[in-house]
């Protein structure tokens, strides 16, 4: 994501946008062993697995494997209907379990096909199955909504969720906007994989992650399927409904890419998008394999949005990006969407490492070094980016704020000017590795440097750079 004013010239600017409209899902909780839970003395599953800065976000007692959306939306009446199918395990013994869903109205709830009751509070649905969840069991959940979906505000100001836009929708999930239009365990700590389909007036286009699956047309409208195989936080699902051209070409290597582009920004759009495969195999080079199956890009409007953002596969841009901003948000596709943050404590994991790989992008394609990029930032004028450190943001207004983006990225610069080019690289590579499609927190990655490196002191960095208050003194 690009959402703070950056401090050096970079086209990395702060990104942020609207929400959904009204959806109505069917999440289906079934099963799969034995039928039901008769006998098991269950208790119910907690709502919020505690987040340092959105402790109502996710739940407890369960692990999500599976989402299978089935959307319909109609933009002159800004009204979302749906069908969402929850494939999950119970990680203990449950007698109640809560999603998380925003606004809109429930109007069925199934658990392994047979009714269940439930209840509404705040931004909890909660399931109660006529059988208890024996742990280890897996499930589906089915739940029918329907309405208006809310764009979220934000700690920061910033709009996320369902976003209505002149043309269609736009929904945006960073950091707890996706529970605006399905429901679901809503923390980037539970990842699954997708399958997504959205109904929408013909002529119109909808564009989400992963891969497409076909689309159809009946009584004037059009549904598009797509699939995201690899596990996903639910912060990185997306849905663009509008009027989009489409290319599809592929990178040296094969690698699918798939651009949608509002047509009104095509012209503008054109030159920096044509570097999507350049871009991927730099990046390739650098950071190891790419991690999805496709990559590419959604370029609406610029009033749709206020910020750019790291969607799975395929980055969202209102507006067409410079080069340095598409680096930032292909780069999260290893860091952020491949290797996902623990905790949204960990944004920094995100967000330094994208901002750092613009630097290296710059110093790779005759642009300022990255020892000239740091220099400069440490030398710049006031105290935004030592307002905190960025392993401990002030809050979650904060969250993407300066110190997150520069002086986690400066951290990197230490790391790599204590280790040297070579063993940097192979760190950065490795680290990507190791948690490859899985979640990874800030003292998992003191821990894989240390490890990586183990004649070299660190703690220093840590210390100063990495925890400490206020402008580190220099060696």
């Amino acid at each position: 994501m690009s959402r703070s004013a950056p401090l050096v010239p970079a086209e990395s600017a702060p990104f942020r946008l609207p929400r959904l409209a009204a959806v109505r899902v069917l999440l289906v909780c079934a099963l799969t062993a034995c039928g039901g839970g008769g006998g098991v003395d269950g208790t119910p599953g907690g709502t919020g697995v505690r987040d340092p800065y959105f402790p109502k976000a996710g739940n407890g007692g369960y692990d999500v494997a599976h989402y299978a959306l089935d959307l319909s939306y109609t933009p002159g009446s800004r009204r979302l209907t749906g069908t969402a199918t929850l494939t999950a395990r119970a990680t203990r013994d449950l007698s109640a379990l809560s999603l998380d869903l925003k606004g809109l109205d429930v109007g069925r709830v199934t658990v392994d096909g047979r009714e269940a009751r439930w209840n509404r509070a705040g931004q909890e649905l909660t399931v109660r199955p006529a059988d208890d969840l024996g742990e280890g069991r897996t499930f589906r959940v089915t739940v029918r909504y329907s309405g208006v979906p809310e764009t979220i505000t934000d700690p920061d100001g910033s709009a996320e969720g369902w976003l209505p836009t002149a043309d269609g929708a736009l929904a945006l999930g960073e950091p707890t906007g996706s529970m605006a239009w399905f429901p679901g365990n809503h923390h980037p700590s539970d990842k699954a994989s997708y399958d997504i389909s959205v109904t929408v007036p013909r002529g119109l286009r909808a564009v989400s992650n992963g891969e497409p699956r076909g689309e159809t047309s009946a009584r004037g409208r059009t549904t598009f399927r797509w699939r995201a195989a690899e596990p996903m936080a639910s912060y990185a699902a997306t849905v663009a409904i509008g009027d989009f051209a489409v290319r599809r070409t592929t990178t040296g290597e094969g690698l699918p890419v798939y651009v949608a582009v509002d047509p009104r920004q095509a012209a503008a759009a054109r030159a920096v998008l044509a570097r999507i495969p350049d871009v991927v195999e730099w990046a390739e080079d650098l950071f190891g394999p790419y991690p999805f199956s496709s990559t590419g890009a959604i370029v609406d409007r610029a009033g749709d949005a206020g910020y750019a953002l790291e969607t799975r596969d395929r980055p969202f841009f209102p507006g067409a990006p410079g080069p340095r901003l598409l680096v930032h948000e292909l780069a999260h596709q290893w860091y952020g969407n491949s290797v996902t943050p623990r905790t949204w404590r960990d944004t920094w994991l995100n967000e330094g490492f994208a901002t750092y790989a613009e630097w290296l992008w710059e110093e790779d394609h005759g642009g300022d070094t990255a020892q000239e990029i740091f220099d400069a930032l440490y030398a710049a004028p006031g105290d935004r980016i030592w307002a905190f450190p960025p392993a401990r943001p002030a809050g979650a207004a904060h969250l993407f704020d300066p110190p997150v983006y520069q002086r986690g990225a400066m951290v990197l610069h230490r790391i790599r000017q204590a280790v040297g080019d070579d063993a940097f690289r192979a760190l950065l590579r490795g680290w990507a590795a190791e948690h490859r499609h899985g979640n990874a927190d800030t003292g998992d990655f003191t821990a894989y440097v240390e490890k990586s490196a183990p004649g070299e002191d660190f703690g220093a960095i840590w210390e100063e750079w990495l925890y400490g208050e206020g402008r580190p003194k220099l060696p």
